[in-house]
C-alpha cells in the first residue's frame, strides 16, 4: 500500500520557493522561511504570485513530485509535471472509453452512485446526531428524494441522463445544507451552491476545499498512470482536468462538505475572516486558509477501513486506493468500478 506523504502548502501571497541542494527552501521579504528535504515531499501546492524557481520545477518533474500553481484565493492556475508514467496502454483504453458511452456510462454512473449515496449520508449522519434541533422531516424528505436518485442512476442509458439525475439529486441536497449549519447562522447562511465567484462565506470555504480535493484526485490519477484530463462523465475540455472531477464527485461529500460544517460549526473559522469584493465574490483571508489546510491535513492522517479492500488506510489515501481501484477495472482486473461508501 502506498504511504501516505508529506504535501506542502504555500499559502503566502509574497512567497517565493526555489531549490537549494535537496532541499525545498521558502523564501519571504528577502528572509529564509522554511527549508524541507526535497524527498519528503509528494506534492507541492503554490498559492503564491511570485512562484517557484526553475530548478525546483525540474526537480519536481523529474522525480515526480507533484506541483499545483493556484491563485491567492484558490483558483487553478497550471500544474507541472514531467515525463508520462505509467502503461500507455492503461491511457489508450482510458481514451478509447472514453469515447464509448457503452464503456463510459458504467463508469460515470458509478461514480455519482457515489457521491448521491455519501450525500444521503451526510444528511442521515445529521439526523442521527442533531435530530433534536435540526428539521427532521425536511431532511428526511431530501433524503428519499436521494435513495430515489440512486435508482434512478442504474436506469441512466447515456452520458446527458445520468448529468440530469446528478443535477436534481444536488440541488436537494443543497437546499437543506443550511440546515446542517448548526452555529454561526448569520455569518454561514447558505441559500445554494454558487461558483466562479462564490457568493457568500459558506460557498467560498466549500469552493476552497473543493479546490484541494481537485489536486489531490488529480495527482493520485496520474500516480496510477492515468489521464486526469480524460473523463466519462465530465467531458474534454481544454485545461479541464475532467477524470479528476469525475473521481471527485464521490469523495466531495465526506472530505469537502463533512469538513466545511465541521470548520464552521467548531468556530474553527469565523464570518469576520471573510471579505467581499466589489466583484460580489467572497474571499478567505491568508490566516483562514491557513487554518483551513492545517485542518485538512490533520483530517487526512485519520484512518479508516476502506469499504472495499478492507484494509485500515489513512483518510488522505482514499483518492489514490480509488485510482487504483478504476485502473484496475480500464485493464479489466475488476468487472465494475467500485466507488467509495461512506460508513
Amino acid at each position: 500500500m502506498k504511504a501516505l506523504s508529506n504535501v506542502l502548502y504555500i499559502t503566502s501571497p509574497e512567497a517565493y520557493v526555489f531549490l537549494d541542494g535537496e532541499n525545498v527552501v521558502i523564501r519571504k521579504d528577502e528572509k529564509v522561511t522554511t527549508r524541507i528535504p526535497l524527498h519528503n515531499i509528494e506534492n507541492i501546492v503554490c498559492f503564491s504570485y511570485p512562484g517557484v524557481s526553475p530548478a525546483l520545477m525540474g526537480a519536481c518533474a523529474q522525480r515526480n513530485i507533484g506541483l499545483c500553481f493556484l491563485t491567492p484565493n484558490g483558483r487553478f492556475q497550471a500544474r507541472v509535471s514531467g515525463i508520462t508514467r505509467g502503461n500507455v496502454l492503461l491511457r489508450k483504453t482510458q481514451y478509447r472509453f472514453s469515447e464509448d458511452e457503452t464503456h463510459s456510462v458504467p463508469i460515470a454512473a458509478s461514480f455519482l452512485i457515489g457521491k448521491i449515496a455519501n450525500c444521503r449520508k451526510v444528511l442521515e449522519r445529521a439526523i442521527r446526531d442533531h435530530g433534536m434541533v435540526i428539521d427532521t422531516p425536511l431532511l428526511d424528505k431530501a433524503s428519499a428524494f436521494l435513495k430515489d436518485s440512486l435508482k434512478s442512476i442504474n436506469k441512466g442509458k447515456t452520458t446527458a441522463e445520468l448529468i440530469a439525475i446528478e443535477g436534481g439529486a444536488a440541488r436537494a441536497y443543497f437546499s437543506v445544507f443550511d440546515h446542517l449549519i448548526l452555529q454561526q447562522k448569520e455569518d454561514f447562511r447558505f441559500e445554494e451552491r454558487t461558483r466562479r465567484p462564490p457568493l457568500d462565506n459558506m460557498n467560498a470555504l466549500l469552493s476552497f476545499l473543493y479546490t484541494l480535493l481537485a489536486n489531490e484526485a488529480a495527482s493520485a490519477l496520474e500516480s496510477v498512470g492515468l489521464d486526469a484530463y480524460v473523463g466519462f462523465l465530465h467531458k474534454d475540455r481544454p485545461g479541464r482536468p475532467s477524470l479528476a472531477l469525475d473521481l471527485m464527485e464521490e469523495l466531495r461529500p465526506v472530505f469537502a462538505d463533512r469538513l466545511a460544517l465541521s470548520l464552521v460549526n467548531r468556530k474553527q473559522v469565523i464570518g469576520k475572516s471573510f471579505v467581499q469584493k466589489e466583484s460580489g465574490g467572497v474571499l478567505m483571508d491568508d490566516e483562514t486558509r491557513k487554518t483551513v489546510i492545517k485542518t485538512w491535513q490533520e483530517r487526512k492522517k485519520e484512518e479508516i477501513i476502506h469499504p472495499f479492500l478492507k484494509e485500515r488506510i489513512p483518510f488522505g489515501l482514499i483518492p489514490h486506493v480509488q485510482a487504483m481501484l478504476l485502473a484496475r477495472c480500464l485493464r479489466g482486473d475488476l468487472n465494475a468500478y467500485p466507488p467509495f461508501f461512506w460508513s
